[in-house]
């Protein structure tokens, strides 16, 4: 058994919300929190998108959303669908016949945005359209789109506007006998996007779809998302996740699965622990940290790996990771596994041994978790 498991000491009670399924990914209710991103890509560019699409795939992401925004980017939906292993969410904006032709053409699920997805005639449309092909729905609200009788009655985009625009929707889709959406609002503002997300999760008990929109480039918009949507998961809310950054889409996957391995929300990978560093250091923690984050981003399997550089916290970190070094002196160190002290490592070559150690704790546990789902 993996030691991930004990970090952090407590677990946060999720807000109850219904389940719909995302093609055959359950979202809401007691299934895991799901890590979504989004091609940037011409749709068009078939072998592109999907190339993309599978590299976020292999990162992690389990729903994947390509923009929709012609009618021939719905056209290369109907080859892009079959070739790729995770649901696909047609992000569908202005033109209601996109939704339809989305459907038609094998999404999982439509993003709509209430602010111009257009009147009430045209979202009965596209639910026809979803329900006839089995698509669920996201309701996408938005503070930098909102319907414009919304402003002029708030005057700007804020919190109960955004809540507002998102009521009326799931009225308009329930009042449909439609069932299978979830809901998201919002903002580019972490303040307001969490005043709104907290005011719906008290309104509904659909899913929620979480994103601080536009939150900036690698650095500044993980740290916007941390902050907003570290928030509303710690207080429950949330049931599937995207970072929106201007960034590969492989780096919102590897952000979001942060995030919500920092909250001990969902586990996947190699849960690095590890020093700044100081003048104590018995070896280049930097440098070795950078090192194994590349050589083990093929390690899917939840477990923890404590690389501290000398002995002040170095041996209780490693006594909760499955695999822990902590620097010592005259060019060693030691090796923890399992949570136990095991042998003394000399500083060169100690990359490739660590690599070793975790690929091999990685197989153990996996093979003793195949047997207690056989038994």
């Amino acid at each position: 058994m993996s030691l991930h498991s004990i970090r952090p000491w407590r677990e946060i009670p999720r807000r109850k919300s219904r389940q719909i399924m995302v093609g055959n990914v359950p979202v809401g209710g007691d299934a895991p929190i799901t890590v979504q991103t989004m091609t940037n890509t011409l749709t068009t560019d078939v072998a592109g998108t999907i190339a993309q699409v599978q590299a976020a795939a292999d990162a992690g992401a389990d729903i994947v959303r390509v923009s929709v925004p012609d009618e021939a980017s719905s056209k290369a939906l109907r080859e892009i669908v079959p070739e790729v292993s995770v649901p696909i969410v047609a992000d569908i904006h202005f033109h209601y016949k996109r939704g339809i032709e989305a459907a038609e053409a094998g999404a999982a699920c439509l993003r709509i945005n209430p602010g111009n997805i257009g009147d009430e005639k045209r979202v009965r449309e596209v639910i026809k359209a979803a329900r006839d092909h089995n698509c669920s729905i996201r309701i996408g609200v938005n503070a930098g789109s909102l319907e414009r009788h919304l402003l002029e009655k708030y005057g700007e985009p804020c919190p109960d506007a955004m809540v507002e625009s998102g009521l009326d929707h799931i009225k308009i889709l329930q009042d449909n006998d439609f069932h299978e959406f979830k809901i998201s609002c919002k903002a580019s503002d972490v303040f307001m996007a969490a005043a709104a997300y907290q005011q719906l999760a008290d309104a509904t008990d659909a899913p929620i779809h979480l994103g601080i929109t536009e939150a900036g480039g690698l650095m500044s918009g993980t740290i916007k998302s941390a902050i907003g949507l570290g928030n509303l998961l710690w207080s429950g809310i949330g049931d599937t996740i995207r970072v929106s950054l201007s960034a590969d889409p492989v780096e919102e996957v590897k952000v979001g699965y942060e995030i919500l391995k920092s909250l001990g929300l969902r586990h996947r990978g190699v849960n690095i622990i590890s020093c700044p560093s100081c003048a104590r250091q018995g070896f280049d923690v930097i440098k070795t940290v950078e090192a194994l984050e590349k050589r083990l981003e093929h390690i899917k399997t939840p477990m923890s790996l404590s690389i501290i550089g000398c002995v002040v916290n170095g041996p209780g970190e490693a006594l909760m990771t499955d695999v822990g070094f902590t620097g010592g002196g005259a060019g060693s160190g030691m090796v923890y596994l399992a949570g136990k002290q095991s042998h003394k490592l000399g500083n060169e070559g100690m990359i490739d041994h660590i690599v070793e150690q975790v690929e091999e704790r990685a197989a153990k546990i996996e093979a003793e978790s195949a047997k207690e789902a056989a038994e």
